[in-house]
């Protein structure tokens, strides 16, 4: 089954893929520019997302937003976690966090799939801390700032193995079971 994924994000393209194929679902990235409202309310971006996105593709398509969700900010930046990430990257993320008096943190991934009949929405999310440095490469986002709960190592530094456990997994794995029952 081939279900158009709206990303050009080589890192998110390929852990996808590696999560669906083994359930039977050929991943066709889909690298069109869809311009995401901005809110902290994730669901609805990603409602406006996949909506956006199966109108321009016509087909049955999917689309992830990761957020960071920080107690010590009071919940932001979630659904602007991109905007947060690219102003102040790695060193100066980590910094607004440890004045906040909190290196609480939950990864949350949402998942919006439009097969044009319905919206289906699956969630994963990771609990953990932010460290005192980042640690590890820097090329996929926020990863170098994230330890999950029970680890001492941040996504970054974890390689493939962050897979196993990572939020988009989860929510992944919710929505590779949507996909069995109705095949």
């Amino acid at each position: 089954m081939e279900i158009r994924f709206l990303s050009s994000n080589t890192h998110k393209i390929r852990e996808v893929e590696l999560i669906l194929g083994p359930v039977g679902v050929q991943v066709v990235p889909a690298p069109i520019k869809i311009d995401e409202i901005q809110t902290e309310d994730v669901y609805k971006l990603v409602r406006d997302k996949v909506l956006k996105a199966f109108e321009r593709i016509g087909r049955p398509v999917f689309v992830e937003h990761t957020g960071l969700h920080l107690p010590g900010l009071n919940g932001l930046p979630g659904g602007l976690t991109q905007i947060f990430w690219d102003r102040l990257l790695a060193d100066a993320f980590v910094t607004l966090v440890k004045s906040s008096g909190s290196r609480l943190v939950t990864a949350k991934t949402v998942i919006g799939y439009c097969d044009s009949q319905t919206i289906h929405y699956f969630e994963g999310e990771v609990s953990g801390t932010v460290p005192d440095i980042p640690a590890g490469p820097r090329d996929f986002q926020w990863d170098c700032v994230f330890v999950p709960d029970d680890f001492s190592q941040t996504f970054a530094q974890m390689g493939d193995m962050k897979n196993n456990l990572s939020m988009r997994r989860r929510a992944l794995d919710q929505f590779a079971a949507h996909i069995k029952r109705v095949k």
